[in-house]
């Protein structure tokens, strides 16, 4: 008779996974402290003191600013605002170049185009998945503007980049929504580059529902910074400055609510970012005893915060594809609390590569043209094949889960690892 659930057998886990449930009573503290001033946003679209918005957003930036030991924070409504004022900050003209990752959320690779650039994809490497800086300098030219790099599933990018980018004189804009509170030696992740990007949207590590914080030390791009987020185009005359460029504004801006939940959450950061670590330790001495799984790469001289566990899967050893490997052990398996919708929260690979997404495919963004695309003399190809180690993980290799969380007791991960070493000691009914 069968013994794994996917071919009918009695499933590990029968009870649906604890919720990841940082909020508690101190945000709830602050927020009833925003209700009773009864000012909900206190931003200013003009030069006044008001154009720096209330006094819960003024607070968190400077608490985040002293936290993470930068001069200057900027808290928008999201990251993927973020990442919008950070291209535009920096100067970003129509068909420069910005080197991306295609291996992340959409927005770190889409935002050049709303400054008409042209993103230009690098491969990741094979075990940290960050962007592989063997490759990236031969992807720069003359029109290479920056190098969005992206701190994935929680530890530093390769400190290679920043020599490249030094040698060349260009930005780094890093994204470190899925990295808070990682280190690379002494430094924060975020605080690396040139400009760095945090995420409070609901699934990371720290959250306020949506937000995000932009932290630089340059305090010409800080205006700017500032600027774009607050309608610049309606403020920079009577603030007195003359560069124009880029100087359309738009209104990213965050509330006091949103701005008051992530300051409780700022605070509760170490110990959730501890909790985190301890369950990936004990996780990891059940599963690297499977034979055919790889635990990931922590790169030298950083930590890693793990916003998700990807595991490297030898489909040789294993004598099956990962993907069936990966149904049987979900069929052991049962949701989050909360996130029942999603299903099983582990995968294969992360996201679709980005560049084989329609958008990049059919090279079609604004208008029916082609543009930024059709404003270039240069031909750009997002052909499958150009980053074989991205396509490699996605279809073959990674496998990606969420598992780890505080809020996962001991009996929880003993759960997961015996749904993994299920599979792996049943592993001849699948071939």
């Amino acid at each position: 008779m069968s013994k794994l659930a996917l071919n009918g057998g009695k499933k590990i886990r029968t009870k649906k996974f604890p919720p990841y449930l940082p909020i508690g009573k101190e945000e709830f503290g602050l927020v009833k402290e925003v209700f009773k001033s009864a000012i909900f946003s206190r931003f200013l679209g003009c030069w006044h003191d008001d154009f720096f918005g209330g006094p819960q957003v003024q607070a968190l930036e400077k608490e985040w600013a002293d936290f993470f030991g930068v001069k200057h924070a900027i808290s928008v409504n999201s990251a993927t605002s973020a990442l919008y004022c950070a291209v535009g900050a920096i100067g970003t003209e129509p068909a420069d170049e910005i080197i991306v990752s295609p291996y992340t959320m959409s927005a770190s690779a889409t935002a050049p185009l709303i400054y008409g650039a042209i993103p230009v994809f690098e491969d990741v490497e094979k075990d940290c998945y960050c962007l592989d800086a063997k490759d990236v300098e031969k992807k720069i030219t003359d029109r290479t503007r920056a190098i969005i790099v992206v701190d994935i599933m929680g530890q530093p990018y390769d400190p290679k980049i920043d020599e490249i980018a030094k040698k060349h004189n260009i930005k780094i804009i890093e994204d470190c929504a899925q990295a808070p509170y990682a280190k690379r030696g002494n430094k924060f992740a975020g605080t690396l580059g040139d400009i760095g990007i945090y995420s409070l949207n609901y699934h990371k590590h720290i959250h306020s529902g949506e937000g995000g914080i932009i932290v630089t030390n340059d305090d010409e791009i800080a205006n700017r910074l500032r600027l774009i987020r607050n309608h610049a185009e309606a403020v920079i005359e009577a603030k007195g400055d003359k560069n124009l460029i880029n100087m359309v504004g738009f209104n990213y801006r965050m509330t006091e609510i949103e701005a008051s939940i992530a300051r409780a959450q700022l605070k509760k950061l170490p110990k959730l970012i501890a909790q985190r670590d301890k369950n990936i330790k004990y996780l990891e001495e059940g599963l690297s005893k499977i034979p055919c799984l790889k635990m990931p790469k922590v790169r030298e001289n950083c930590t890693h915060v793990y916003y998700q566990h990807g595991i490297l899967f030898d489909s040789d050893v294993a004598g099956i594809h990962r993907d069936k490997f990966i149904e049987a052990v979900k069929a052991e398996l049962m949701p989050i609390k909360l996130r029942e919708t999603e299903g099983i929260k582990i995968g294969g690979g992360y996201v679709k590569p980005l560049y084989l997404s329609p958008m990049f495919q059919n090279k079609i963004a604004f208008g029916s043209k082609g543009y930024p695309w059709s404003a270039s003399d240069r031909e750009y190809y997002y052909s499958k094949g150009i980053c074989p180690n991205v396509e490699r993980l996605h279809y073959e290799t990674l496998i990606n889960h969420e598992y780890i969380r505080p809020g996962m007791k001991k009996k929880d991960l003993d759960d997961v690892i015996a749904a993994f070493r299920k599979v792996w000691e049943n592993i001849d009914e699948l071939r």
